[in-house]
C-alpha cells in the first residue's frame, strides 16, 4: 500500500505589486478568521473568499487549494516563534538559564493568546504535515535551539544537548498546548511559566554536572 501524495501547499505565484500584496493579505487574513470560527473541519476557499470579499478564481491565482492556504499559515506561525526564538535565545548579554526563562514566558503567553488558531492548525496539519516545505519549515527553528544548548551545555556531548532539546521542546509544546486550552490571567501565565522555567533550569544543571 502507498503513502498518498501530499496535497501541493506552495503558493501558485508571489505577489509582486501593492494591490497584489493587499489581495494576498485580505485572503490570509479572512482565513484566519473562517479558521478560529468554524475550526479546520469546515474550512473551506469558498467561505475564505467570501469573508475576504474576493472571488474563489482570484484566491486561486495565490493559492491551488485550502492546504496551502493553511500552510501559509502554518509557516508564518513557525516563522514568529524561530524569530522569537532568535531574539530571545540569542542575546548574548544575558545568562542563558535567563534568555531559557525569558523563552517560557513569552512562548506561554503567546499560546494562550492564539490558542483558538493553534488549535485549529494543529486540527489542520495532517494535510500539510508530511510535504517537503512543511520540513524545511519545521527545521527553521531547531538550528538557534541548537546553538543555545551548545552554549548552555558546552560540556555535554552532542547526543546529550540533542536529547535535552527535543525534551525541552515536547514539553514546551505539549504543556503550552494543555495550559491554553483554559483561559488564563497574564499572571497565572507568569507563574505557570516560572515553574516550568525553573524545571527546565534544573535538568540543564544536572545535565551539566553529570
Amino acid at each position: 500500500m502507498t503513502d498518498r501524495p501530499s496535497p501541493r501547499i506552495s503558493t501558485r505565484k508571489q505577489p509582486k505589486q501593492e494591490r497584489s500584496a493587499a489581495l494576498v493579505a485580505a485572503i490570509l487574513d479572512a482565513a484566519v478568521q473562517v479558521l478560529a470560527k468554524e475550526g479546520a473541519a469546515r474550512f473551506t476557499t469558498a467561505r475564505v473568499a467570501e469573508k475576504a470579499g474576493v472571488s474563489v478564481g482570484s484566491l486561486y491565482q495565490y493559492f491551488p487549494n485550502k492546504a496551502a492556504i493553511l500552510f501559509r499559515l502554518q509557516a508564518d506561525e513557525w516563522r514568529q516563534t524561530t524569530d522569537m526564538l532568535a531574539q530571545t535565545l540569542g542575546d548574548a548579554s544575558r545568562p542563558p538559564m535567563e534568555r531559557l526563562r525569558a523563552l517560557v514566558h513569552a512562548f506561554l503567553h503567546s499560546e494562550c493568546q492564539e490558542a483558538a488558531l493553534r488549535v485549529a492548525l494543529g486540527d489542520a496539519a495532517p494535510l500539510y504535515r508530511n510535504a517537503p516545505e512543511a520540513k524545511e519549515a519545521r527545521s527553521a527553528g531547531e538550528g538557534v535551539f541548537d546553538a543555545f544548548l551548545h552554549e548552555a551545555l558546552s560540556d555535554a556531548d552532542a547526543a546529550t544537548r540533542d536529547r535535552a532539546g527535543d525534551l525541552i521542546a515536547a514539553t514546551l509544546t505539549a504543556v503550552g498546548k494543555q495550559f491554553s486550552e483554559t483561559p488564563r490571567r497574564p499572571e497565572e501565565i507568569d507563574t505557570y511559566a516560572d515553574a516550568m522555567a525553573d524545571m527546565f533550569r534544573a535538568y540543564i544543571r544536572d545535565l551539566g554536572n553529570a
